[in-house]
């Protein structure tokens, strides 16, 4: 299989006249989370923390103390989900569920020490990759990438994500 994406388009689409960007898109997406996370893995064996975790780490880096069910509704996972990766990552170390201020019937999860250097490391890593990777690319291709980053942006929050944070892989 071709490091780079298909871009022909295929016999349905072209005979329709209907442009292939969605499923471009989608391709291309999907094949940068596959490639980080199998890169990360290859290049950071110590890494090992599941992309939900991550995303948790990310949402509590941006807003913390977190309700589990603020946390959940950011998401867009439900609460026992959100739940259960919450004890797992207290277990390790990375969170700590402490009683609400505000609410004293309810908890709020908040990031530990060692929760912010996993996050921060876990954040350099994956920085690290696709710096090497857009240094290998020519001028040109770069351009275009960080010309895209504001429409993709916007793409994600019309897609429902919660606008001021970055998804990583």
């Amino acid at each position: 299989m071709s490091a780079l994406p298909s871009t022909e388009v295929p016999s349905s689409s072209a005979a329709l006249g209907k442009e292939p960007e969605a499923r471009l898109l989608t391709e291309a997406v999907t094949r940068l989370r596959r490639a980080l996370r199998s890169s990360i893995r290859t290049d950071y064996p110590w890494e090992t923390l599941p992309m939900a975790q991550v995303e948790l780490l990310q949402g509590l880096g941006e807003h913390s103390p977190a309700r589990i069910s603020d946390l959940a509704a950011r998401r867009r996972l439900a609460p026992s989900t959100v739940s259960g990766l919450i004890g797992q990552m207290i277990t390790a170390g990375l969170v700590a569920r402490d009683v609400d201020a505000a609410d004293r019937r309810a908890s709020v999860v908040t990031l530990t020490e060692a929760g912010r250097e996993k996050l921060a490391a876990w954040t350099t890593a994956h920085e690290r990759r696709i710096d090497a990777a857009l240094a290998a690319l020519d001028d040109g291709a770069r351009a275009a990438i960080t010309g895209a980053l504001p429409a993709l942006f916007q793409l994600a929050e019309n897609l429902g994500e919660p606008s001021g944070g970055v998804a990583g892989g």
